[in-house]
């Protein structure tokens, strides 16, 4: 692994400056010197979830608070760090992957800590071509791969990110701020890790899925070799990352800034869909030189959320979800499907280890395309695995075995991204509560019969608590109470009804 120092926006003379890198405002920003909060003067102010009957899924919630509030950490000096951020728990690194997970439930507590500030660190660090290395020292300072390595960046979700969090905080300052170094990234991708036909390769260091048997391994690395092929996850992430940025150039008045996504975008869908797709294994697969590679990876789901996969192709594709030949094994969802030689029961990483990223993915997705009930059921099931877990344990932890308690190579209190299953899993998919601070709404999509809620639920500057009684089933209207200090509007989904409340 390389260990240089690239200095912030390096002005290497071999590099072609990028338009938009030029309005980059982390280039130019001071570090941040501000306290950092600790959890015991926090915990009041934290969103605090009732659910009856669950209280040790209640003890896992506050203890991933505690763990993270451990981890966060002040910008050192000479580091090109700007903003105090959560450390990824990992190796004293701070990787792109990780941390763009981590923000996704870290938003629910930003008036305390804002954790979405923990991406600053790799806008300040962008060259001015558009590259931001996807690993960076916080004490070894810069880039910890060269540029040029087929390993160095990826793989592109900060703008779904950062999308996220607007939708949560209606936060259209920083959207401002992040739009630029987005779309200088964006561009320098295009660039520089696209085939002759625009589909983008990865490896298995950039794509986050370390050792996932993605290439000919007889030949190649399936850590650090891109196998001369076209990689499904690297190529839905461009189509999500795209059609973002477009979102945030209107929402931003900046379209003119965006026109030429809409072209890239419209180009990726119907090569994906043309190139990727086996009709008859109805599975989107990366494609070698020899062909498609039959290896089904969860990494084919970014599709639902890239949103371009046929209505008629919907049905069969998500099916593999709820095949216990596949993806539904005792703890859904392995990364790789059990019907895979090298799938390995007890995780082995990434052949089969259950993941809080891409199970956060996979219900993001499923969320997207109208599959809520597959959503819950799945979301029921990685949450209360993970506390049965924590109940054995005392932790979480950085992945689990599919059909074991607890094997592998998993690492112990990792928040890190682990952290997304008792925060923003419980939140959005168990409870069913979402925010949309594009429309001022919430929506909740009440399954759960106990009486559950949040109190203190952050939305767009605002505290709302949100509780609703235990009901008989779950076709019975749910009895809601709404409270907050300014109007607010819930929009409530049940199985058989939907109201609007405020």
């Amino acid at each position: 692994m390389a260990q240089h120092y690239f200095p912030r926006n390096p002005s290497d003379p071999w590099s072609v400056p990028n338009e938009f890198v030029k309005k980059n405002p982390f280039l130019t920003m001071e570090p941040e010197d501000a306290p950092l909060p600790t959890y015991e003067e926090s915990k009041d102010r934290l969103p605090k979830p009732l659910w009856e009957g669950h209280d040790d899924a209640i003890a896992c919630y506050d203890k991933v608070w505690q763990i993270a509030f451990k981890n966060l950490r002040q910008p050192q000096p000479g580091s090109g760090f700007v903003s105090n951020f959560i450390d990824t728990a990992f190796n004293g690194n701070l990787f792109m992957w990780d941390s763009s997970f981590i923000v996704l439930f870290g938003r629910y507590a930003s008036h305390i800590f804002n954790f979405q500030k923990t991406l600053d660190n790799f806008y300040s660090t962008q060259h001015r071509d558009g590259f931001i290395c996807r690993e960076i020292g916080e004490f070894t300072p810069g880039d910890q791969w060269e540029r040029d390595d087929p390993n160095s960046t990826g793989p592109n979700i900060m703008p779904w990110c950062e999308w996220e969090y607007y939708q949560l905080t209606g936060d259209k300052e920083r959207l401002e701020k992040v739009f630029y170094p987005l779309l200088g990234y964006h561009k320098w991708l295009q660039l520089n890790r696209t085939w002759q036909d625009g589909s983008y390769w990865s490896t298995g260091f950039a794509c986050g899925m370390d050792n996932q048997p993605r290439v000919d391994t007889k030949i190649y690395s399936e850590h650090l070799s891109h196998g001369h092929s076209i990689w499904v996850d690297a190529c839905f992430q461009m189509v999500i990352s795209g059609k973002l940025l477009i979102e945030m150039g209107k929402v931003l008045g900046h379209e003119e800034d965006t026109e030429w996504l809409a072209e890239e975008v419209k180009m990726l869908t119907s090569v994906l869909n043309d190139k990727l797709w086996c009709e008859e294994d109805a599975y989107y697969y990366d494609m070698w030189r020899t062909g498609l590679t039959g290896v089904k990876s969860v990494g084919a789901y970014w599709s639902l959320l890239a949103d371009i996969v046929p209505a008629e192709r919907l049905p069969r594709f998500i099916a593999h979800l709820d095949n216990p030949k596949e993806f539904k094994r005792a703890h859904r969802v392995p990364t790789l499907s059990a019907d895979h030689p090298l799938y390995e029961d007890r995780g082995g990483y990434w052949k089969g280890g259950v993941w809080a990223p891409t199970n956060y993915m996979v219900l993001k997705g499923l969320d997207r395309v109208g599959y809520h009930d597959l959503a819950f059921d799945i979301g029921c099931n990685t949450l209360d695995n993970v506390v049965k877990v924590f109940n054995a344990t005392g932790t979480v932890w950085e992945n689990y075995a599919p059909e074991y308690p607890k094997e592998g190579w998993a690492r112990p209190d990792f928040v890190g991204w682990t952290g997304i299953i008792p925060v923003a899993i419980m939140f959005e998919y168990v409870f069913g509560i979402k925010s949309d601070a594009n429309n001022d709404e919430i929506v909740w999509r009440v399954n759960l019969t106990e009486k559950h809620g949040i109190e203190q639920y952050p939305f767009g500057g605002r505290f709302v608590d949100l509780i609703c009684e235990a009901r008989e089933d779950a076709s019975a209207e749910p009895v809601i109470t709404v409270k907050c200090d300014s109007p607010v509007k819930v929009r409530v989904i049940w199985n058989g009804g939907e109201k609007v409340i405020g």
